[in-house]
């Protein structure tokens, strides 16, 4: 398993109604709700936000396919807006995108386009089979159990797992979980390992540099 981000979207809150910060590998920017409900509408709502990686991921994919075909269309714009219905108990999300061309398109180009934009990466990403997965991190005491060698221990809280599958799946030369004895500290340096526990989101899993005096005979 490896994340399509190589730094992950970090977004922080304080006090402040309903400000959050939210970092991105080059830069931040505000997130915000309206002020309906109690926000200063400072940037962005979550709604807008879902709308707005729709309509960007559209217009990227369309100016891609546009220039490897060589065609002069200078500019295409998105409206992205979205509504809910619930029928016997069932909520369906519908996103509509209307494909605006200002610059002129044949009627073919056009019906082309309309393929292309439907088939853009975040379209198939909200289309396809869809998990939001969510962890927290704990610390404090509970069962633990050690797995160590001269050079390093790890310390694994089964209590505490939640299961995100990043350890093993992202270094599989240490953690294997279909062994009893499924995790080997020596498959990786105490370096890599040491990076790879730091991604464990729930604090199930803890990295520890031994002491010399305290290395295993």
């Amino acid at each position: 398993m490896k994340y399509k981000l190589e730094k992950p979207v970090h977004g922080t809150i304080g006090n402040s109604k309903y400000q959050c910060t939210i970092e991105w590998r080059n830069g931040k920017f505000v997130a915000d709700e309206p002020t309906t409900i109690g926000g200063k509408d400072t940037g962005p709502d979550p709604f807008t936000l879902l709308l707005s990686s729709l309509a960007s991921c559209k217009l990227i994919t369309l100016r891609m396919y546009i220039d490897r075909k060589g065609w002069t269309i200078d500019q295409v714009a998105v409206n992205a807006n979205l509504y809910q219905e619930t029928k016997e108990g069932i909520t369906t999300t519908i996103i509509d995108c209307d494909i605006l061309f200002i610059s002129p398109v044949s009627d073919e180009q056009k019906m082309q386009l309309l393929d292309i934009a439907k088939a853009c990466p975040i379209s198939k990403i909200l289309q396809g089979e869809l998990k939001v997965r969510v962890f927290v991190y704990r610390e404090g005491d509970a069962k633990t159990i050690k797995y160590a060698n001269e050079e390093v221990t790890v310390l694994w809280k089964p209590e505490f797992c939640q299961h995100s599958t990043r350890c093993w799946t992202q270094m599989p030369q240490v953690f294997k979980p279909s062994l009893r004895k499924w995790i080997d500290p020596g498959g990786a340096s105490a370096e890599k390992l040491e990076q790879q526990i730091a991604k464990c989101p729930s604090g199930a899993l803890v990295f520890i540099k031994n002491e010399p005096e305290n290395k295993t005979q």
